[in-house]
C-alpha cells in the first residue's frame, strides 16, 4: 500500500468512526472504505472518492466533484464515485454529511439487491388491474416503483390512461410509504394534491375513481 493512500485511509478511519469500524478491501485498484460491510468510498493514489447513487450524483456534481476514472481492460471507465478536494476535505460539516448520504444510498442498493423482489400488488391501494398498467409502462415491481416515484409513475400511467384521476397518484405515494390513501401524512397529501392541481389541471380534484 503506498504512503499517500495509507495516509488517507488512516484519516478517513479516524473521521468516519461514525459508521462504525471502517475495514478496507482491494478495489478499482485501489481500495475501497467500508462500514458494516458496505462500501461507500474509495481511496486510489491519496486520493479519497464517495459513492454515488440516483439520489446523490446530482449532489456531488454540483459541487464540483469530478468521477473516479478507472482503466478497464485499457479502457478509462468513469465510476460513481466522487472526489474529495481538499476544500472539501477540510470542511469536517459539509463531508461528514456527505459522507453519509454515501453510506445510505450504498447500504439501500444493497438492500433492494439482497432483499426479495415485491410484486406491486402486495402494497398498499395497488390492485392487480393498476398492477397491470404500471407493467404495461415498464414498472415491474415495488422497488423499480421507489426508483421512480409517485410523480413519475403517475405521468406515465396518465400518457396511457389519461382518465386516471388523483386517486391513482395518492395510491401510488401511499403504495410507497407504506400508508393507506386515505391516512397519507397531511404534508405529502397536501403537497401532491397540489402538484397534481399544477401540473394536470384537473378541475375535480377531490373525485376519488377507482383504476
Amino acid at each position: 500500500m503506498e504512503t499517500a493512500s495509507e495516509n488517507k485511509i488512516i484519516q478517513a478511519q479516524g473521521r468516519f468512526d461514525f459508521l462504525g469500524k471502517i475495514t478496507v478491501r482491494s478495489q478499482f485498484g485501489g481500495y475501497g472504505l467500508l462500514a458494516n460491510g458496505i462500501m461507500f468510498a474509495v481511496v486510489s493514489d491519496g486520493e479519497l472518492y464517495l459513492r454515488a447513487n440516483n439520489k446523490i450524483e446530482n449532489l456531488f456534481r454540483s459541487r464540483g466533484m469530478s468521477n473516479l476514472v478507472y482503466a478497464k481492460r485499457g479502457l478509462p471507465v468513469l465510476l460513481r464515485y466522487y472526489w474529495v478536494d481538499s476544500t472539501l476535505w477540510e470542511d469536517e460539516c459539509t463531508l461528514s454529511h456527505f459522507v453519509t448520504r454515501a453510506y445510505q444510498g450504498a447500504k439501500a442498493e444493497v438492500l433492494s439487491k439482497k432483499g426479495p423482489t415485491v410484486r406491486l400488488k402486495d402494497l398498499p391501494n395497488l390492485s392487480a388491474s393498476l398492477e397491470r398498467l404500471l407493467w404495461k409502462v415498464g414498472i415491474k415491481n415495488a422497488a423499480e416503483l421507489r426508483r421512480e416515484g409517485a410523480k413519475r409513475c403517475y405521468l406515465k400511467l396518465r400518457a396511457l390512461k389519461c382518465s386516471l384521476g388523483i386517486n391513482v397518484l395518492l395510491a401510488l405515494a401511499g403504495a410507497i410509504s407504506g400508508h393507506h390513501y386515505a391516512v397519507l401524512p397531511l404534508l405529502m397529501r397536501s403537497e401532491l394534491i397540489e402538484w397534481f392541481e399544477i401540473h394536470i389541471h384537473s378541475p375535480n380534484i377531490t373525485q376519488f375513481e377507482t383504476a
